[in-house]
């Protein structure tokens, strides 16, 4: 018998569009969105579907914008049971919702706190290869 595992992305999978499609076809998908939106207290749907790429780069927003979108897609699908989750660094924090760990609405507040501490400890304008899309450590 066939195994099913998620594995979720971790920063630098962001790009501005990301989700839209996915809320437009999708009640469900747009009702995780809509939740974010509430839970953060400003538009994440908006910063997601429409930028600017400059402010969704910043780890305060892009960490919270791949969660949501991750949360999303698989909502799309009709949160389907795994045998395995994963994720890859802040993809940990999808894996936890899908597996029911973590609730979506407690997720979507942490990795925003988490975005805006990681951004404090090295300011955007002290390490310009913050603002990449991905960074490539050797």
């Amino acid at each position: 018998m066939a195994k099913v595992a998620f594995v979720f992305p971790g920063q630098g999978a962001q790009k501005v569009g990301m989700g839209k499609a996915i809320a437009e076809a999708s009640s469900k998908a747009a009702e995780i969105f809509e939740q974010a939106d509430e839970a953060l207290g400003f538009s994440l749907s908006k910063l997601c579907f429409e930028g600017p790429e400059e402010d969704l780069k910043l780890t305060a927003n892009t960490q919270p914008a791949i969660l949501t979108t991750s949360i999303a897609l698989w909502a799309a699908l009709g949160k389907p049971a795994a045998d395995m989750v994963a994720g890859h660094s802040l993809g940990e924090y999808s894996a936890n919702v899908a597996a029911g760990t973590l609730r979506f609405t407690d997720a979507v507040r942490l990795v925003h706190l988490r975005g805006k501490l990681m951004q404090q400890a090295v300011p955007v304008d002290k390490a310009p290869w913050l603002r990449c899309s991905a960074v490539i450590l050797l």
